[in-house]
């Protein structure tokens, strides 16, 4: 960018609030950089490139986007006072930025890209990431990089009635069931990420042509600030397709056609490298090549191998419905479903489905093991949580571990999203909840296996689900007019096709979506067809779930914690916990349970695992926070004896006083009511008053014959 262009803004209304980009204040040393404003929200995004490295067969675009508390007027909580590793959020908004611009960058291009995305400012009501797409491409088109957009990017939520809101507000995300990202081109959607409540495959439809409008919108948008900068791109041809070397492998192609579909990916990786390794010596001797010019050669064939076998795949699958592993287009592999598979974990399943497996655990605990979340709206708290791990050994291959990657943090969230649309509500299952999926064998559709596997393992810990949910992925391969919907693909479909869309959802409707392609859009129909399809393999994927557990276990495993929980009236939250907590740590050491209060529910929720110390504490619960009641009768200590009469505890911290006339007779002498009572005797008495100041007056005469069987302390 030039240091001296003047700041350059263009600016919408969109959904009732303005949308502004902004370029040439802030970072003009930068290939090109913007800032973004919606309300009082403002997310800056700055790209920059360098040359290529020499050898690299990848394109290396990293991207990096940072949310500072600075920006919602707060300091970071804890001993450091500053932004450390990124959240869960900021990776999530790194793969939203990622995945709609990578496709767009041309074929053959490997210069390095690097986009940097900060919040300047959060008014709490607007999200961040929507804004930061846009600002990065925004920022992309007025660089001379080249890129093939702009794209466009916009939220939809539905509310009460079925409405659809564009970029909802926080407070209408909270309360709807649909929250839907989507990018696109002025010509079609690129990317989908979604979490619903078993929506209808229609309504998805509608709210995804809805969120494209929006899109075109920004699109415009942006293109009026390109306009208006006058950057011109730098050049860059794709490098030209070597035709001989390709020529050769395609007078191979009746020998690759059955290695290429042999069942089983190692296996037929193998068999395809030898066939390669030993046609390259073939025509290596039959060229009488020697010495450099045989490697030359060599290299070449070797370079457009790659290529050569996911053509095949494609054009198999197109002219023939012949897929790699010999199913039709849409055959789902075979499924083994395992539950109870480790006997000391709350829930657990083996979820097989062809080559991709998960080993997945449910574990239930107390409110004290939501996860504490802080970030720009404050602190959350969450209830329901799953992480999904890809160790390397899944695949066959080496690599270290060093904690989650992205690619990890987003399959997991997806696999939450479907999954908690049908966790119970605290108030019928006051558990905190902590699903872990391993994948233990990966050819395609992992993420998917966990919803499956997440499922039965739910099931399995007794959790009440709404309904069983099952995920599927979906692929395309489109040549021209072509077009063929493959269900539930291969790692190698994936690599080799258009799209990779997973489905996740109940008998009901749909409660999670993901779709990412690698052409420049799909139409309405393509996608009708592939939701179509989704929902007949869903549908097929749950049945055979079911056949292994019909239905959530009838109560939680034997090793989960068990919870009760009692209403509480604020005003006796104090009573409950005693000063200092003192009197909730007792109830808690002598029962061996534990005791949290949920001050906004008003509930408090006890959890233990020994049924004769759960109701011993339960009772301690409802006689701290019970009302003392006129005419009820209770089993009262004595605690202490006065000239007019003995204190009584009713309830715990409860007296009320036992008059001395209560053993007097009437117009006899006087009594020494220690003659009468013991400190610490149980005596049976009945609540005759209670004055407005709380004085508890009670009576033992006034317990009538009978009246003993009933009572209640």
């Amino acid at each position: 960018m030039n240091p001296a262009l003047e700041p350059i803004s263009v600016e919408k209304e969109i959904a009732g609030r303005t949308l502004k980009i902004e370029t040439g204040r802030i970072a003009r040393q930068a290939a090109g950089a913007v800032t973004v404003q919606y309300g009082e929200t403002v997310v800056f995004v700055a790209v920059t490139t360098g040359k290529p490295r020499a050898g690299l067969d990848f394109f290396p675009l990293t991207v990096d986007y940072r949310e500072t508390t600075a920006a919602a007027g707060k300091i970071p909580g804890g001993f450091f006072k500053r932004e450390g590793r990124p959240t869960t959020k900021e990776i999530l908004t790194c793969r939203l930025i990622d995945r709609p611009i990578r496709p767009l960058f041309p074929k053959g291009f490997k210069n390095d890209v690097m986009i940097q995305g900060r919040v300047f400012s959060h008014d709490g009501d607007n999200d961040c990431d929507i804004l930061a797409m846009i600002a990065t491409s925004a920022a992309l088109g007025i660089s001379k990089i080249p890129f093939d957009g702009p794209i466009g990017a916009a939220r939809i939520g539905r509310i009460a009635g079925g409405e659809l809101i564009v970029n909802p507000l926080f407070m209408e995300r909270d309360c709807g069931d649909l929250d839907l990202v989507v990018a696109g081109t002025a010509d079609a959607i690129t990317m989908v990420e979604s979490g619903c409540k078993e929506l209808k495959e229609e309504e998805i439809l509608e709210a995804l042509w809805k969120a494209h409008d929006v899109c075109k919108e920004v699109v415009e948008l942006i293109n009026e600030l390109v306009e208006k900068v006058g950057v011109t791109k730098d050049e860059f041809t794709s490098p030209e397709e070597d035709s001989e070397a390709i020529a050769f492998w395609d007078t191979q192609e009746e020998k690759l056609v059955p290695l290429n579909f042999t069942v089983g990916k190692h296996v037929r990786k193998g068999a395809l490298k030898v066939f390669r390794d030993e046609a390259i010596a073939a025509s290596i001797s039959e060229k009488g090549l020697e010495g450099d010019e045989a490697d030359d050669w060599s290299k070449r064939l070797k370079d457009v191998w790659e290529g050569a076998t996911k053509k095949l795949v494609r054009q198999q699958i197109l002219k023939n419905g012949k897929r790699a592993d010999g199913r039709g287009t849409e055959d789902i592999r075979d499924i083994d479903c395992q539950v109870s598979s480790f006997p000391r974990t709350h829930g657990s399943s083996i979820f097989t489905r062809g080559e991709t497996q998960g080993v997945v655990s449910a574990t239930l605990g107390t409110l004290a093991d939501e996860q504490r979340i802080e970030g720009l709206r404050g602190q959350t708290t969450k209830r329901f949580m799953l992480h999904y791990n890809f160790p390397s050994y899944c695949v066959g291959e080496t690599w270290p571990n060093r904690g989650p990657k992205r690619r990890e943090i987003g399959h997991g969230t997806l696999a939450e999203r479907a999954l908690e649309a049908v966790i119970p509500d605290f108030e019928v299952f006051p558990y905190s909840v902590r699903i872990v999926s391993e994948i233990t064998e990966s050819n395609g559709s992992s993420s998917m296996a966990t919803v499956c596997g997440g499922t039965l393992a739910l099931m399995d810990a007794g959790a009440p689900i709404r309904r069983p949910v099952a995920g599927i992925a979906m692929g395309l391969i489109k040549e021209g007019d072509d077009v063929c919907v493959l269900s539930d693909i291969l790692g190698l479909e994936d690599a080799c096709g258009d799209m990779d869309f997973k489905v996740a959802g109940t008998q009901r409707g749909i409660t999670a979506l993901q779709m990412d392609i690698k052409i420049k859009g799909l139409s309405r129909e393509i996608l009708e067809k592939a939701l179509s399809q989704a929902k007949e393999g869903r549908f097929h994927i749950l049945r055979v779930m079911l056949s292994s557990l019909p239905a959530p276990r009838p109560s939680v495993s034997a090793y989960a914690p068990k919870i009760v929980t009692l209403p509480i009236a604020n005003e006796k939250i104090g009573a409950l916990i005693g000063p200092g907590g003192k009197t909730i740590r007792k109830i808690q050491a002598d029962t061996k349970t534990r005791i949290e209060v949920d001050d906004d529910a008003g509930m408090v929720l006890i959890a233990g695992t020994f049924e004769s110390k759960m109701d011993e504490a339960v009772n301690i619960v409802r006689d701290l926070t019970r009302d003392v009641e006129i005419g009820s009768i209770y089993n009262g200590k004595v605690v202490t004896i006065k000239d007019f009469g003995a204190f009584v505890e009713i309830l715990p911290g409860k007296e009320g006083l036992l008059p001395v006339e209560e053993f007097a007779k009437r117009g006899g002498p006087r009594i020494n009511l220690k003659d009468h009572l013991d400190v610490g005797e149980i005596v049976v008495v009945k609540v005759i008053d209670v004055d407005p100041l709380g004085r508890v007056r009670l009576s033992k005469r006034a317990v009538k014959a009978g009246e003993k069987e009933s009572v209640g302390a």
